[in-house]
């Protein structure tokens, strides 16, 4: 099984997603235990003065003017994470859990939150263990980070609350402790805190967002460019010389996507023939324009991931001189503003690519294609009702994209009076996300039938576009002909797309696209 180490400098997003999705066993390393240690030694020393210090020996938030005496101060801890672990509504799925626990556990091995060593080892045994916390949808404003969903986790370290098991049931997290001989973590001064003042989850979401938006937007070039090849568009708009004179980095990258997926094509530059243009529609046109300025996006949300990836984020902290601290860093802007930024990109996304399925439907607008690609229309309604479904989709992505970002509400008795709503950004990313496969998958179904229609007039595709449809076809999703119950083949193609399987058909043909 691999292995991510924690060390004291950060992780990366590779490591997330091992973590989170691929079930990585985790490890502390010697410097992170060694830097665990020496930051505990700085808490219990300022524990042990009479002076109050944010997070040692007082209250929290709000209640922070209440000096805390030494034998209250283990209860202070314990009923932070209780009182704080207030989620409600549905669960958050697995893979959130974990990448958010997993996170949690870089920050503390930084050597800058004042955890004691074993704390850390527990947060490992957990996740090495496959438990997983319930966590709940609501809870968090985005600001001292990710409170309620970390408390959650926290609560579980504790023995408390409830958590899955690696066999997928929920039990008593003390019951699921006791059975992986991982003994309860009995909080001290600053642990309780320090558990819970993160950007987590909200990071986490980001990290998976990109890795899949990542695979989405490739897929979205190559539909792209099979419905131009379908619509008998022409590839002489995708020229690298007209893209590098608008040198958007992320425009030139899907404009070569396209064009290498297009090569070969007897469909393409066929304007003169039976209904001459011009020019191609702007869906088909700007396609690279609208794909890569998401692409440049997804840059730049990118680096603010690494920046936090690479972070610290508690309050108060412990630093290197031995003072300890307190911030504002655990505000979730920087990372709530990504979220919302990539929720515009994909919205967009998804628009242009449904009005280039729906054009491949109209008769009117599609040089030659039959109605709705039926196979006899009148008798057949073809794809007309997918069109329906990946409308719906793209309207429910218009409202995600309404930014989360640009709220605020005030929160422990105006102590936290403006707030991120970060997690809320991530929440709803993570819907557009999936959302934005299925219209991709959409895309896909509706261009992969009409080339095969026009292979049928004669027209030959490319050698890119064959081997999508070879694929598409060996994963259980059908070709033209009559109708028949089309939401088994929509799954399928979806299943396709999130897989990346039209990445892993085009690329041995074309080589590796960006």
């Amino acid at each position: 099984m691999h292995t991510v180490v924690v060390g004291t400098s950060g992780t990366t997003a590779q490591d997330v997603i091992a973590v989170a999705r691929g079930n990585a066993r985790v490890e502390l390393s010697a410097d992170a235990v060694a830097a665990l240690a020496a930051a505990r030694e700085i808490v219990d020393a300022l524990a042990a003065k009479p002076e109050p210090v944010y997070g040692v020996s007082t209250g929290f938030g709000a209640l922070a003017s209440r000096h805390i005496s030494p034998e209250l101060r283990a209860q202070l801890q314990r009923n932070i994470v209780r009182s704080h672990a207030a989620g409600m509504g549905p669960r958050v799925e697995r893979e959130v859990v974990r990448a958010l626990m997993f996170l949690r556990l870089k920050t503390v091995a930084s050597g800058h939150t004042g955890v004691r060593p074993e704390v850390a080892q527990t947060m490992a045994d957990v996740l090495n263990a496959g438990i997983t916390p319930v966590v709940h949808e609501y809870g968090s404003l985005g600001c001292s980070g990710d409170l309620a969903p970390l408390s959650h986790c926290a609560l579980a370290l504790m023995g408390e609350g409830d958590a899955e098991g690696p066999d997928g049931t929920v039990r008593p997290a003390g019951e699921l402790l006791a059975a992986h001989g991982i003994t309860p973590v009995e909080l001290r001064e600053k642990e309780g805190l320090a558990l819970l003042n993160g950007t987590d989850g909200m990071l986490g979401m980001l990290v998976m967002a990109l890795a899949d938006l990542r695979t989405l937007y490739t897929s979205a070039d190559i539909t792209a460019a099979l419905s131009l090849e379908a619509l008998l568009g022409t590839d002489k708009v995708l020229a690298p010389e007209l893209h590098a004179i608008r040198p958007h980095p992320g425009q030139g990258a899907s404009a070569d996507n396209m064009l290498r997926v297009l090569a070969g094509s007897g469909l393409t530059g066929h304007h003169q023939d039976d209904a001459p243009r011009v020019q191609d529609a702007y869906s088909v046109r700007c396609a690279p324009q609208v794909n890569g300025a998401g692409r440049d996006t997804l840059a730049y949300a990118a680096t603010v991931a690494d920046r936090e990836l690479a972070a610290a984020v508690d309050n108060p902290v412990v630093l290197p001189d031995g003072r300890v601290e307190s911030n504002g860093n655990f505000h979730g802007a920087p990372v709530a503003y990504v979220l919302d930024f990539l929720a515009i990109a994909a919205a967009d996304l998804g628009s242009i690519t449904e009005r280039r399925t729906d054009r491949l439907l109209d008769k009117n607008r599609s040089h030659g294609l039959p109605p709705f690609l039926a196979d006899d229309a009148g008798v057949d309604s073809g794809l007309m009702i997918a069109q329906y479904t990946q409308a719906a989709l793209v309207s429910e992505m218009k409202r995600l994209a309404v930014p989360a970002s640009a709220d605020s509400i005030p929160s422990s008795a105006m102590q936290e009076d403006h707030v991120s709503m970060g997690w809320s950004a991530a929440r709803k990313l993570r819907t557009a996300v999936g959302n934005l496969a299925r219209i991709v998958a959409v895309e896909l179904y509706a261009a992969t039938r009409a080339v095969e229609l026009r292979a049928q007039q004669g027209l030959t595709p490319a050698p890119a576009t064959l081997a999508v449809i070879e694929a598409l076809r060996a994963a259980g999703v059908e070709g033209p002909g009559p109708d028949r119950f089309l939401s088994p083949d929509l799954a399928a193609a979806d299943a396709f797309v999130r897989a990346g399987g039209l990445v892993s058909a085009v690329e041995p043909v074309t080589g590796p696209l960006a």
